[in-house]
């Protein structure tokens, strides 16, 4: 935003100059980019009034002049522009002058006639870019005056880029606001009385979307003279402010924009058919706006509408054909506040950024469309003549913003600062900032006025306390800490053990966001509900995962699109479980997960090139259970899951409680997801994993080893896990060592059942088994398998 210093000290006038003003500014959180002067650097302009003017003799598109600027005598001046004209007050480059660019204005012959002096436009005073004609000056400019003392042109225009949250600022009165606070000044604000209505014409109003726009403001102004020049004064501080003049309606609403950040519109009354209504758009309604676009509209667009047709973008663009023109003499002034919401986004869907939305979607102070409304009738009825009607509110109280009432304790205060500051200091800064305060024993309890949006938790009122007493003001002082040695248990199994067991198993560690595609996560868990974000990046990035495995199959197809085919990925994080009797009604669970695709091994010329199956991923599951102390706890159960094969799906527990899932991914999310191939995926609950072993010496038997190979034939639906913990619980601290090294189903084994060939290790400490021991323990083994599973030796 852009701003004349002149015009901000007419408000508050700190004895300080430009540049600490803008250095305090800067500080204060409303960073100053530029500052430049209001005009170029010239000397010898006086104000003058043409005596006489007629054409030149021998030139067509000249005028000789006399001009009195005070002197003795007329100045003979010849002038090419065609505003010229007897008894306009003119800025006058006398002989001697010095104007922009160190032009130097001499005593000449133009063409014959003798010229001593010069008309300067604004743009030979290098106070626009071009200008078309000389500068008009009041007719009640004094004769003689310098023209930098009369226009007050020892001005700077200062540019602050505002931060989306200091809408409050977005105007001449918030920006004084600030530099009084800042100052510890009172700011005198204009007197705004309100304008008695002298007609009674109105227009109904109704709010059809009360929560889009709670606050509407109109009121009739008859027999205007939309022709009326806009005064010096009014065009000086709108160009000062970035703003060009158009005529004197449009002109006064836009000052009213800069001076109090409130954005107003005016109507020509005579194309309003009926009564207002503030109402979203129908899907497809046509609206040509004030740039003669003409735009479709959307049907989340709120508009200003008569009883037959939209009139214009509540809060962003007026429309051409309701608009104010040269014939108009009858107006509607609105004033209205519209929830940011409701406004935030809209412009830019229509490839749109005015002034009004860029203010309306960071926040007006709803309290102040009263004012604002008086404040342009009295400027219009002075500038453009005319009789005012009654102001026509409508209004939801239920639907405007409430005031937040806000505590804030003096340890809080003391904490995040780094230093205490005085009760009564910080009391005396809330006051000047606009607040409601009231003292409490430990602390402060605040009322935040409407036009601060920005303030609604105790760390803001913080912030502004650091602001106003000042950055520079807070002693630094360096952060102490005492170091203790973090407590650290040696049987903790650590998840970077996890994480080396995966990777030496041809695992590649993968990290995807913790807030994925509903859609996705919707085809692998159709009955979860998920959390979702209220204000999400992307509408593929709005629920909280559920599970690790959207990331990873997401990322699956990611590497098999740029010709990946073998992928092995895992991830550890969290995931997010809706639980409403957990704190913040979300339940996040550490888990670590994986996939693999494609063949088990890379190519090579030595092995077989098969491709990874359920017994691969379960294996990679078995080696991290394994880094556990409770290894035998844990056992697999067949089982269902809404994202896996079924048939091809296991239920991981440790003893009667369930910690994860393994298995194929199911076919129709297979095809839905694009993935190439057969998955396999599974997930672990951290937590449930435990300790792990204590590493502990132990005596090495230095007596052989034997082994000896069992064939057992079983029903085929008995899992050897189970076959394996019978044994292990007869073969005791003599079975070193068990592995399933073959099964067999086919002719010799009866159809049902399965052979199970099984290698037993077996080793003393203390002696050599002989064959009479190994004999017995092989017999218990058997005897044991027949009697738990109907086991019997394959002949």
């Amino acid at each position: 935003m852009k701003f004349s210093e002149a015009w901000l000290r007419e408000w508050v006038n700190p004895a300080i100059d430009t540049n600490t003003l803008s250095e305090q500014l800067s500080m204060a959180g409303l960073e100053v980019d530029g500052i430049e002067p209001v005009a170029g650097e010239f000397t010898g302009v006086v104000v003058g009034e043409v005596v006489e003017c007629g054409p030149h003799p021998d030139a067509d598109k000249l005028q000789v002049t006399k001009v009195d600027v005070g002197g003795e005598a007329l100045l003979d001046i010849v002038c090419g522009a065609k505003n010229c004209r007897v008894g306009l007050k003119v800025a006058v480059a006398t002989v001697g002058a010095v104007l922009p660019g160190d032009f130097v204005i001499k005593k000449a012959k133009l063409r014959g006639q003798p010229s001593h002096g010069m008309l300067c436009s604004f743009s030979e005073l290098g106070m626009a870019d071009d200008s078309d004609g000389i500068l008009e000056l009041p007719k009640d400019a004094p004769i003689g005056q310098n023209v930098r003392d009369y226009l007050q042109l020892d001005d700077r225009i200062i540019e602050v880029d505002l931060t989306p949250n200091r809408a409050d600022c977005l105007g001449i009165k918030g920006l004084a606001r600030e530099v009084g606070v800042l100052n510890k000044l009172q700011v005198c604000e204009p007197v705004i009385s309100p304008v008695s209505p002298v007609i009674a014409d109105t227009k109904g109003i109704t709010l059809s979307a009360p929560d889009a726009c709670p606050r509407y403001l109109g009121r009739v102004v008859r027999n205007i003279n939309v022709k009326a020049a806009s005064p010096l004064w009014l065009t000086e501080k709108l160009r000062r402010c970035g703003v060009r003049s158009i005529d004197a309606v449009v002109d006064i609403t836009n000052y009213v924009l800069l001076e109090m950040g409130h954005p107003m519109h005016a109507f020509d009354l005579v194309k309003l058919d009926g009564d207002i209504n503030v109402r979203f758009a129908n899907e497809g309604e046509k609206l040509v706006l004030l740039d003669e676009t003409e735009v479709e509209l959307k049907a989340n667009t709120l508009l200003i509408a008569d009883n037959n047709k939209p009139l214009a973008m509540a809060g962003i663009f007026g429309g051409l054909y309701s608009g104010v023109t040269a014939e108009t003499t009858d107006v509607f002034l609105e004033s209205a506040f519209f929830s940011p919401l409701a406004i935030a986004g809209k412009a830019r869907q229509y490839g749109l950024h005015t002034d009004a939305s860029h203010r309306y979607e960071r926040g007006v102070d709803p309290q102040l469309q009263h004012s604002a409304m008086e404040r342009a009738t009295a400027l219009l009825i002075e500038i453009c003549g005319g009789e005012a009607g009654p102001v026509v509110e409508a209004v939801s109280e239920t639907h405007l913003p409430t005031v937040p009432d806000i505590t804030l304790t003096e340890g809080k205060l003391a904490r995040i600062l780094g230093v205490s500051l005085i009760k009564a200091d910080v009391t005396a800064i809330f006051n000047r900032l606009g607040l409601t305060v009231l003292e409490t024993n430990d602390g402060w309890q605040v009322s935040v006025p409407g036009y601060r949006f920005d303030i609604r938790i105790a760390e803001d009122l913080i912030e502004e306390v650091a602001r106003v007493h000042g950055y520079n003001n807070i002693p630094n002082i360096a952060p102490q800490a005492s170091l203790k040695m973090r407590t650290f248990r040696e049987a903790e199994l650590n998840i970077q053990r996890l994480r080396t067991v995966l990777v030496d198993r041809g695992y590649q560690e993968a990290i995807t966001y913790s807030f994925v595609d509903p859609k996705v996560q919707q085809q692998l868990f159709p009955e979860q509900q998920a959390l979702v974000l209220p204000n999400p990046i992307s509408t593929d990035m709005s629920a909280m995962r559920l599970n690790l495995w959207p990331g990873l199959l997401q990322t699956v197809q990611y590497n098999q699109n740029r010709q990946q085919s073998r992928i092995r990925l895992f991830e550890y994080g969290l995931k997010f479980v809706p639980d409403t009797t957990a704190e913040g009604g979300v339940r996040q669970m550490p888990v670590i997960g994986g996939v693999i695709v494609g063949s088990m091994h890379n190519e090579h010329w030595n092995m077989e090139n098969r491709a990874a199956d359920f017994y691969d991923i379960k294996g990679d599951v078995e080696a991290l259970l394994a880094q556990t102390s409770a290894v035998e706890q844990f056992h697999f159960k067949t089982g269902e899951h809404s994202a896996l094969h079924p048939g091809q799906t296991a239920v991981i527990y440790r003893d009667d409680v369930q910690v994860g899932h393994l298995g194929a991914l199911h076919p129709e999310a297979e095809r839905k997801l694009g993935i190439k191939g057969k998955a396999y995926l599974f997930e672990l609950d951290v937590t449930a994993l435990g300790l792990r072993d204590i590493v502990q010496a132990s005596e090495l038997s230095k007596y052989p080893a034997n082994r000896r190979d069992l064939a057992v034939v079983v029903k085929s639906e008995v899992r050897f896990a189970d076959i394996a913990a019978t044994i292990k619980k007869v073969g005791g601290n003599q079975l070193v060592d068990l592995k399933l090294f073959d099964v067999y189903t086919g002719a010799g084994v009866a159809e049902g059942y399965k052979s199970l060939a099984i290698a037993l290790t077996l080793q003393d400490l203390a002696r050599t088994l002989e064959d009479k021991d190994i004999q017995q323990l092989v017999n218990q083994v058997v005897s044991a398998l027949g009697k738990e599973f109907n086991a019997t030796l394959r002949d």
